[in-house]
């Protein structure tokens, strides 16, 4: 890369997604969708569900409480069907594949400390943790650009696959897309799409610069904004040039290995806590969607243009230990954040309990969120996406 390409305050930052074949990104949807048949059947279930796949092999493991029948091995067939993968030179077989099982139900220390002989209102942080969340006014979503259309690369990706227009596609498949900024002020401000990178599976039998003109065509094109490409972006199809042994064959997923592609595309910052297969009494999950929510509702508000706000907790107390509030110099005149975090403090009740009951978490909504991000979506079930209205009348001693 030249470093003359960049002028004085513009830089270059990268996000990546992954498709729902990506081995990680299976192994987050079974244990969603453990998390929601658990929910479906008792709303108070405590779940801590963790997926491994290798192979034509799928182990399941974890913690469940839940006084309900689930049936874990047709849930996680059922699931990597839906995804795509129905025959084993894909990278498994949801017909064949060999599935264990190790649940034990939630250990009496955690709960006696969590919520046994505890109103609902006093339920207990699931765990002790940091958890962040991030907003910027660079698109209509409050979300990060580069992520953004990272993960709408990787969800057109299996559109077209699903829907037939490239059949020769399979599951597996990554995204990156790399953007120039510039800061004006102490905002920033996208430029242009620098370079965009996609490795997709694909059957044995297709010609290379078959795939890397439909996936320029019917995937890039058909998804990025015209406005941000030019005749200097780079795209990068394939580099690997073959990639036909994907899924848990080619690498061994996991629960919780995608917390960058689930939650901001590196912008902002991590706590490190995953979210799938969590039922919401564990803070990693529901503090994350409460922190998204809180610092979404202070850029709603035209209170700030960037937001990045961070809470902790300890393990069987309601209230957070902190709560801070980091608007990176954008905060709007006559305020600062010392008056974002009073606003903050005012307007939202971050106990365990309130934010289960704000953000309606005990529903089976989960499955959706464990593919193509947590955040910036505007669809009805992702409750922490809607701003809240907030009062503004705070003391300025």
């Amino acid at each position: 890369m030249n470093v003359s390409e960049l002028n004085h305050g513009e830089f270059y930052f990268a996000s990546e997604s992954v498709t729902e074949g990506h081995p990680d990104k299976l192994c987050d949807q079974i244990s969603d969708a453990i998390l929601d048949a658990c929910l479906e059947v008792d709303p108070k279930s405590k779940v801590a569900c963790e997926s491994v796949a290798k192979g034509n092999f799928v182990l399941l493991a974890g913690e469940i409480t839940c006084s309900g029948k689930v049936n874990y091995e047709q849930i996680v067939r059922d699931t990597i069907k839906r995804i795509g993968y129905d025959d084993v030179h894909k990278g498994i077989d949801y017909k064949t594949c060999d599935i264990v099982i190790k649940i034990n139900t939630q250990s009496p220390d955690i709960s006696q400390s969590v919520h046994e002989k505890k109103s609902d209102e006093d339920l207990g942080a699931g765990d002790q943790g940091h958890m962040f969340g991030y907003a910027t006014d660079e698109t209509k979503e409050l979300f990060p650009l580069t992520h953004l259309l990272a993960l709408n690369l990787s969800k057109k990706l299996a559109e077209v696959r699903k829907n037939g227009t490239l059949k020769y596609l399979r599951p597996d498949g990554k995204t990156q897309i790399t953007i120039k900024y510039k800061q004006e002020g102490k905002n920033i401000v996208p430029v242009r799409i620098h370079n965009v990178l996609i490795s997709t599976q694909h059957d044995e039998d297709v010609d290379l610069n078959t795939l890397r003109a439909d996936v320029k065509e019917h995937v890039i094109l058909a998804c990025l904004p015209k406005e941000l490409l030019d005749n200097d972006t780079t795209y990068f199809i394939n580099p690997s040039e073959k990639f036909v042994i994907g899924g848990p064959e080619a690498d061994t997923g996991l629960t919780g290995r995608k917390i960058i592609v689930d939650t901001y595309g590196g912008w902002g910052a991590h706590g490190g806590g995953a979210f799938s297969g969590k039922d919401p009494s564990k803070v990693d999950r529901s503090a994350a969607y409460g922190a998204r929510w809180v610092a979404k509702s202070l850029v709603a508000a035209g209170l700030c243009k960037r937001c990045l706000v961070q809470v902790s907790y300890s393990i069987g107390l309601a209230d957070p230990l902190s709560v801070h509030v980091d608007s990176f110099g954008t905060v709007k005149e006559g305020l600062n954040d010392s008056d974002l975090f009073k606003i903050v403090c005012k307007n939202f009740n971050l106990r365990p309990y309130n934010l289960i009951t704000e953000l309606k978490l005990l529903r089976p909504v989960y499955s959706k969120t464990s593919s193509y991000g947590h955040f910036g979506r505007d669809e009805p079930d992702f409750t922490w996406e809607t701003p809240k209205q907030l009062d503004l009348n705070i003391s300025k001693k």
